[in-house]
């Protein structure tokens, strides 16, 4: 369920700003109703930490042990410093050994000379100038007055020193003599290579101080927040005050915290206007299985909208059962769950997540007698004893054919799809009905239109014998139901809501046919485990093909085709088995899973 919210406001002597901030953060029940920035020094402090432990991850060796022990504060900064240092140095030497090796494309052609003897030439008053030419304007040169040695050629070039400069009337290139000779060049660069290979020792050696980095950035994190919070404090230069949201369950502490520290407070219910109540969602043992999805996916409920843990947990269960579909993938993912359990040495809510989802896919295989998709599993007695024969995937060993158990899958598939949504519609008008909000009459046109639509698609894709006159009467009813309640809410009359519905003719008209569509949708589960089932039977049997020496191949073939499959599935149950939870089921709920996740300032410990 959604946790009830008190606004509240606590404030103390501007000269007790960090006392009241201390005690608020030790008691970590109070959501910031807004948070400024933190100091940038702390917030780059932390980002330069973070930057520091990943670019030291590639100077730990692959089987190296980090160390356990925490530095203490003074024996980081003086490790960290130098960490810093060499990171910054080899940088530097790394761009002089660059920079080194362009100066050496540049003047390997012309030899290792002396830069320095040059240099005294033309302090002596001998101010030669090299310039490489092509033939005409060589030339041009030799007919010329201009006095000039001839050097040796340069990439197929006349290369020539001259005293001074050429006349303007004779083009040429000239080389302009670099600081140091290649010598010198190639020494510079042995020895930044050299002073490179100190700084990864540095840098290797300060690897294995990951837990001390993690450490520190933790530290430097609470830092960030709690010079958020001081920041975010609203203060008159007497007193200091901040506001903010507190679960209604640990108002008790709050008032134990505020009492503590000598702060006044007060607290209110939340405005009906406000729109940035934080939701903090409280599961039960069962509904917490599925806190791991809605962390993935970035979703949560809005503060004034509906929770469906519980729900979405037990649709998101069988529909990821159904898009798996073998029960052998089901015993590979029990295989991993029991795998991590043992590893992590305490149950967390992904390994129990884990456990149900392959236990519930193990139990779906097992009565449609699918196992890696081969057909010869229907020879061992029991494992054909476990089958539901109207779901078989290989219905001739029942006596049945492929029509009746495809059809038998789609009405069940259809029929999971009108309950969610017919759940969706009714969990909304148990909503509705204690807030006076008559647009729940329309929410049960809409529970009338899904039973019609859902009766409409077993005749038209089953062709069941379903008489369409009273299915079609439904869908009347059910679109005025939608029409003339629709635009109800507790702020209009009557009236206005009446018209208002009535505005919206030709959308409600669009979404009824649309709710025909998303009944069809739930076909999917049928589609998309059958298409596993045959992507295995594929694999089955390009390895079957093979005999001899090519068995191996064959082994090879299976592996990576049931590995790329079961991959595949689970792609489908993150666009498929989602879908219909967060789109289809929400829509009918009235969820847009708007939700401010609540955090509360306190310290961290991780």
């Amino acid at each position: 369920m959604i946790e009830k919210m008190k606004m509240v406001h606590i404030v103390t002597s501007a000269s007790r700003k960090e006392e009241m901030l201390k005690a608020l953060r030790d008691a970590g029940v109070m959501h910031l109703a807004e948070k400024q920035s933190a100091d940038r020094e702390v917030t780059e402090r932390f980002q330069t930490l973070s930057r520091t432990a990943m670019a030291l991850r590639d100077y730990a060796e692959p089987k190296q042990k980090g160390s356990e022990e925490i530095l203490s504060d003074d024996d980081f900064k003086k490790m960290y410093s130098g960490v810093l240092d060499a990171i910054d140095r080899k940088a530097a030497l790394g761009q002089e050994i660059s920079a080194s090796n362009t100066e050496l494309d540049r003047i390997s052609a012309w030899g290792d000379f002396s830069p320095a003897e040059l240099k005294k030439l033309r302090e002596d008053g001998f101010d030669f100038h090299f310039y490489r030419m092509g033939e005409k304007e060589y030339q041009a040169l030799a007919e010329s007055d201009v006095k000039y040695i001839r050097l040796a050629p340069i990439d197929k070039m006349k290369t020539v020193a001259v005293m001074g400069t050429l006349p303007a009337e004779i083009p040429g290139t000239e080389f302009v003599p670099p600081e140091k000779s290649i010598s010198e060049l190639n020494a510079g660069i042995e020895a930044a290579n050299a002073e490179i290979a100190e700084c990864d020792k540095v840098l290797k050696d300060a690897s294995i101080y990951d837990a001390s980095f993690k450490a520190q950035m933790l530290k430097t994190q609470n830092e960030e927040l709690f010079s958020s919070a001081g920041a975010t404090a609203q203060s008159d230069g007497d007193f200091v005050w901040l506001s903010g949201y507190v679960p209604e369950v640990d108002m008790d502490k709050f008032k134990a915290m505020a009492e503590s520290c000598g702060c006044a407070w007060a607290a209110e219910d939340v405005a009906e206007d406000d729109e940035h109540i934080p939701t903090k969602l409280r599961f039960n043992k069962v509904s917490q299985l599925i806190q791991p999805v809605f962390d993935i996916l970035g979703i949560l409920p809005g503060y004034r909208e509906q929770d469906i843990s519980m729900w979405f947990f037990l649709f998101f269960t069988l529909f990821f059962a159904m898009i798996i579909g073998d029960g052998a993938y089901g015993v590979l993912i029990l295989i991993l769950a029991i795998v991590l359990r043992v590893k992590q040495g305490k149950g967390t809510t992904v390994t129990f997540l884990l456990f149900v989802l392959s236990i519930a896919t193990i139990v779906w295989g097992a009565v449609t007698g699918t196992w890696f998709g081969m057909e010869s599993a229907m020879n061992v007695p029991f494992l054909k004893a476990l089958v539901i024969p109207s779901l078989a995937t290989y219905p001739e060993y029942f006596g049945l054919t492929a029509t009746v158990t495809q059809n038998a899958i789609m009405k069940f598939s259809f029929s999971i799809g009108a309950i969610q949504m017919a759940l969706g519609s009714i969990l909304s008008i148990k909503k509705k009905i204690p807030e006076k909000d008559l647009s729940w009459v329309a929410d049960l046109g809409w529970t009338i239109a899904i039973i019609a639509m859902y009766l409409l698609a077993l005749n038209l894709v089953i062709h069941e014998n379903i008489s369409l006159v009273p299915v079609f009467a439904m869908i009347g009813v059910a679109f005025v139901l939608v029409l003339l309640f629709g635009g109800m809410s507790p702020d209009k009359t009557f009236g206005q809501g009446l018209k208002a519905g009535l505005a919206n003719a030709f959308t409600d008209f669009l979404d009824t046919i649309s709710c025909f569509g998303n009944v069809m949708s739930y076909i999917r589960l049928f589609a998309v485990g059958m298409a596993g089932v045959a992507i295995s039977q594929s694999f089955n049997g390009i390895a079957a093909g093979m005999h001899g020496p090519l068995i191996i191949l064959g082994v090879v073939v299976v592996l990576i085709g049931h590995a790329l499959n079961i991959v595949m599935c689970f792609l489908s149950v993150v666009v498929h088995g989602v879908r219909l939870n967060v789109l289809e089921f929400s829509g009918q709920v009235g969820l847009e899973w708007t939700g401010i996740p609540y955090e509360p300032f306190k310290k961290l410990n991780k």
